[in-house]
């Protein structure tokens, strides 16, 4: 598939562009990817601006690529992918085989074969639905579009950007503010060898090894972005809003405007036909049922009312009653937990406990666990998220169609 750079308009001028991306990741993982990516397409639609997915494609952090989850007998499983590819070789040159295929259908069911045989081309056959609805797929490692930056990119490293992100992490470290990043200790350059994939960390000073090209960091990502495309507005999530900021003082200096930021939504898709809300989900993260419905009878607590030590009572046989009590308590409550969890089911619908197991698996919110395949297979799905897309809510929950 054909990835080509931003081109102009009937009036000659570039179409304004709203950019999301995610570095690729099996399955689409995790499905906030798809958030981000309707998110980009409701505020393109809305802005008549153009919508595209960077694929994050030079990034080379294996883990995050290859760990998923998936499902077997109707249970969540972990699960882990290997590809047979040195340590360091960017996500877009990592091997989709036919034994990927293979596990990947295990866990997730029937998958489209992939556009190439590589881990970029797993995903651009998964995000066809995406495709289809007027999501642009864009690789910066593209030799079409990337080959033409080298000059660039090399005059930007004699800029000493990273000496400006580092007393920005130094001012925003003051500041109290998150570092998701922090470029004193991370690489803002990278060497890319565009044949074999490999990417090696590039010291202040350091050459550039020949045939190779200049690979930003994720703090200079940004930068790279706005020279490939012209970026009116990006959505991002909380971690990447937050290393955003390091680039602050680096737009003027390389001459390009700091596109607008638009948050993420975060996305729940709940089981059909249940009583839910959005203020109930801190709730059911925290299994707090007697917050969502409280037992309205008697507690088993209240029931047996249980006894004080008497004063009298020499001091080891008080100790050893109020530990007796307190274990007693300790049952009671558990008891008192079952009877609230049936309060809340009877108010939700459901059992709460299930319900918080689908909505915050591994304790963690849906869309940062399973993959974005779960999603992407259901187009009634993407249409009914993409319709609650509206700018301004953050956190949509919706019944599954």
């Amino acid at each position: 598939m054909a990835m080509d750079g931003h081109g102009p308009s009937k009036a000659g001028a570039p179409r304004p562009v709203v950019a999301t991306g995610q570095q690729i990741g099996a399955g689409w993982s995790p499905a906030l990817s798809v958030a981000k990516a309707l998110a980009a397409l409701a505020e393109a639609r809305r802005t008549g601006a153009e919508a595209v997915y960077w694929l994050a494609d030079e990034d080379h952090d294996r883990t995050e690529v290859a760990a998923v989850v998936g499902w077997r007998e109707g249970r969540m499983v972990r699960h882990r992918f290997h590809f047979q590819a040195p340590e360091g070789t960017a996500t877009g040159w990592l091997p989709w085989t036919e034994r990927h295929q293979i596990e990947a259908e295990t866990l997730w069911g029937p998958c489209p074969a992939p556009s190439e045989p590589t881990l970029r081309g797993h995903a651009l056959a998964l995000g066809a639905p995406l495709w289809q609805r007027g999501l642009r797929p864009f690789s910066p490692t593209d030799p079409a579009v990337r080959n033409p930056i080298q000059p660039v990119l090399e005059g930007w490293r004699a800029l000493d950007l990273e000496g400006l992100l580092v007393r920005q992490a130094d001012r925003l470290a003051a500041e109290g503010a998150p570092l998701p990043l922090d470029p004193r200790t991370q690489a803002a350059w990278f060497a890319l060898d565009p044949i074999s994939g490999l990417r090696r960390r590039l010291d202040r000073g350091q050459p550039l090894p020949g045939g190779h090209w200049l690979s930003p960091g994720a703090a200079l990502r940004p930068l790279m972005q706005s020279l490939l495309l012209p970026v009116e507005a990006v959505v991002l999530g909380p971690s990447e809003r937050a290393y955003w900021r390091l680039c602050e003082p680096l737009w003027d200096r390389v001459g390009l405007a700091a596109p607008r930021i638009l948050a993420r939504p975060s996305v729940f898709v709940a089981p059909r036909g249940l009583h839910l809300d959005s203020a109930t989900l801190p709730l059911l993260q925290s299994g707090d049922w007697s917050g969502i419905a409280a037992w309205r009878g008697t507690t088993a607590t209240s029931a047996l009312g249980l006894p004080t030590a008497d004063a009298t009572w020499p001091e080891a046989i008080r100790s050893r009653f109020a530990a007796e009590v307190a274990r007693t308590r300790a049952r009671l409550d558990r008891l008192d937990r079952r009877l609230h969890r049936e309060a809340a089911a009877a108010a939700l619908g459901g059992d709460p406990e299930r319900l918080r197991q689908s909505l915050f698996p591994f304790g963690r919110p849906q869309e940062r666990v399973i993959p974005g395949l779960a999603w992407l297979r259901d187009e009634a799905l993407l249409d009914r998220i993409l319709d609650r897309m509206d700018g301004h809510t953050d956190r949509i929950l919706l019944e599954a169609p």
